[in-house]
């Protein structure tokens, strides 16, 4: 079992809410006639996409941008924790990506072989990342948290012959290197050292490779890249099954940048904060190549434990996340407003702004300005994607005046398969069908909801070294490729899509009634005794049916604070039961929870925070 720590939402500490903002309503006086004027004609009005870009590589989107926003800052990252942040513009990021590429592919040979890249987010991740999307080589990105004996599994798995390791792997990476015969060179961030046997410094390189290029070396950027030949290859999180690895082509990573700015208006003005690995495709493609493609910068957290103060000091303007985070920041923020006694007067003030702003009056700024401060100031929109998330906090985040989407796709569309318009919202759904892409549901029930199926401009090339699973996963039909998605959901009559659950976590009754264990858990998740939870299918010995069993980490700082110190486990394990049965009660008696397992230790889950179920199912 691996327990991925470094993923654990930290306690966020945020002072006192005074709310002093709240007194800025009293200047504004509400026409509610009218408002009610201009909601009619919002909803006639017509929602149209934005122009979009149109790119078919990424090294076409690298060329473009590193002209375009030369002077523009990319990367803001702190070095040193104690230390100011710095920053790297558009232009010294391109020198460093032809001088790294170029050493690559003529110092080092290594032109269209596999290279692995390993580490936590960083500059010389971002970096060694764009040169293979450049034309030097097949990126293989992996995840940094995999066990030893993993990482050494997936770099003979790739065939490949170069493995780029930051400085805190340095330890695996050199004790697993003489079982790798295969791999030619290891290359390590932020190192100036010179060749020695195999290992070299990725600073070495860049410089080796900056004085090939004065030299008249022009060889790298003359590389001509095809769109839709094999260049990414990401192993997939195996929450399911065994990870399968995914071929990526050019054209796949470029059409996330299309799709998502046909939907959503960046602008160099903005800032992203990276937060999720980038050896995941969500954070790779919408949190890198889709803000270089538009000239925004990137401002890189340091850790989870420092994302307050990150928020702070770099002022993001948009945060790239997961429910887990979205969820953390919701109930810490409303915990200490209601510590502060302002949570009636809050929540009047919200449904005022509302009515206020759908009259063209925006204040919420001004009157929730102490909770924009406290996320850095200039906080406009969140993406929360790769899980489900309660409605009811999307909608909070809308109420406070920043803009929530949503966004859904697999490692196996590169990843963006549906998105959120900004200028359509509509919280609890996943989106809708980016540009390029079609969304349709696989033999719908009663109820519409069926297998979600996906034909995208984004859809993978195959498995790797796997035919048969590729022709499980994709089939053709009048001439477009095909995907299934193995989710499970419905569209509206407008083409929204809202994810119900995955098909392989289905739980199958003795009369053909299917339970979707997600359903289940975002309404537990409301309760806020529980911290998090697992719902499955038990096997118990002597029982036909499969008994529905909620696997639960209690809260236990909430139930500390409404229920009292030094309770023991029985207390404990009797106020999260009295919780399933108010859950049960707006459930159909089939779906409902017989069973309750108290967890103390953390879920098994992969970089996204998703929960290996298929691991936890295996524990007694």
């Amino acid at each position: 079992m691996r327990i991925l720590k470094d993923f654990k939402i930290p306690d966020f500490k945020f002072p006192k809410f005074n709310m002093k903002g709240l007194s800025e309503i009293d200047e504004v006086k509400v026409d509610y006639d009218k408002i009610k004027k201009v909601e009619e004609n919002q909803k006639k009005k017509e929602k149209k996409n934005y122009e979009g870009t149109h790119f078919t590589t990424i090294k076409e989107i690298f060329i473009n941008s590193s002209k375009e926003y030369a002077d523009r800052t990319l990367l803001l990252e702190k070095f040193n924790p104690k230390g100011d942040w710095t920053e790297i513009t558009y232009n010294q990021f391109k020198n460093e990506v032809i001088g790294f590429g170029t050493a690559l592919t003529r110092k080092l040979d290594l032109k269209d072989t596999r290279i692995v890249i390993i580490g936590e987010n960083t500059h010389h991740w971002y970096l060694s990342y764009m040169t293979m999307l450049c034309g030097a080589a097949i990126a293989v990105p992996v995840d940094k948290e995999l066990p030893e004996n993993e990482i050494e599994n997936v770099i003979k798995r790739a065939k490949a012959s170069a493995v780029i390791f930051s400085t805190k792997k340095a330890d695996v990476i050199k004790k697993i290197s003489d079982n790798l015969p295969e791999v030619k060179y290891f290359i390590q961030m932020n190192s100036d050292q010179e060749i020695e046997g195999r290992f070299v410094g990725l600073n070495y390189l860049i410089e080796e490779g900056k004085a090939l290029v004065n030299g008249g070396d022009n060889s790298f950027m003359s590389i001509e890249v095809e769109p839709d030949t094999f260049r990414v290859l990401i192993f997939t999180s195996g929450t399911t099954s065994n990870a399968k690895g995914v071929m990526l082509s050019y054209r796949n990573l470029a059409e996330n940048v299309n799709a998502a700015t046909a939907y959503v208006n960046l602008t160099p003005d903005d800032r992203l904060m990276s937060i999720l690995p980038l050896h995941h495709t969500y954070e790779s493609s919408i949190g890198f190549l889709l803000p270089f493609g538009v000239g925004a910068s990137i401002s890189v957290c340091q850790g989870l434990k420092h994302i307050v103060s990150d928020l702070q000091e770099t002022k993001p303007t948009a945060l790239l996340t997961v429910p887990l985070l979205v969820e953390s920041l919701y109930r810490k923020i409303n915990a200490n407003i209601k510590k502060s006694k302002k949570d009636g007067l809050v929540n009047s003030m919200i449904h005022v702004t509302n009515a206020l702003k759908a009259v063209g009056i925006d204040i919420k700024r001004k009157v929730f300005n102490e909770i924009y401060e406290n996320l850095g100031g200039r906080i406009r929109i969140i993406v929360s994607a790769a899980a489900p998330i309660d409605a009811k906090i999307g909608k909070w985040v809308e109420d406070i005046g920043i803009l929530f989407l949503q966004g859904y796709g697999l490692t196996e569309t590169a990843p963006i398969a549906a998105l959120t318009p900004d200028f359509e919202p509509r919280v609890g759904s996943a989106g809708k069908a980016v540009v390029g892409a079609k969304l349709k549901i696989d033999n719908p029930n009663e109820n519409g909801e069926g297998e979600v199926l996906i034909s995208s401009k984004t859809l993978m090339i195959g498995y790797y070294e796997d035919e048969e699973a590729t022709k499980e996963a994709i089939f053709e039909e009048n001439g477009e490729r095909w995907f299934h998605s193995g989710d499970v959901g419905y569209l509206d009559k407008e083409g929204f899509l809202y994810i119900t659950g995955r098909s392989k976590n289905v739980i199958v009754t003795q009369n053909g009634k299917n339970i979707y264990p997600e359903e289940i858990e975002l309404l537990l998740s409301k309760h806020t005794e529980i911290k998090e939870c697992m719902v499955y299918g038990k096997e118990v010995e002597g029982e036909k049916e499969l008994i529905i069993t909620a696997r639960v980490i209690p809260n236990y700082e909430e139930i500390e604070e409404k229920y009292g110190k030094d309770l023991d486990e029985d207390a404990v394990y009797k106020i999260i039961w009295e919780k399933i049965k108010e859950v049960n009660k707006s459930l159909t008696s089939y779906k409902a929870i017989k069973k309750l397992e108290i967890k103390h230790d953390e879920f098994a889950k992969t970089t996204t925070m998703k929960i290996k179920r298929f691991e936890e199912v295996k524990k007694k």
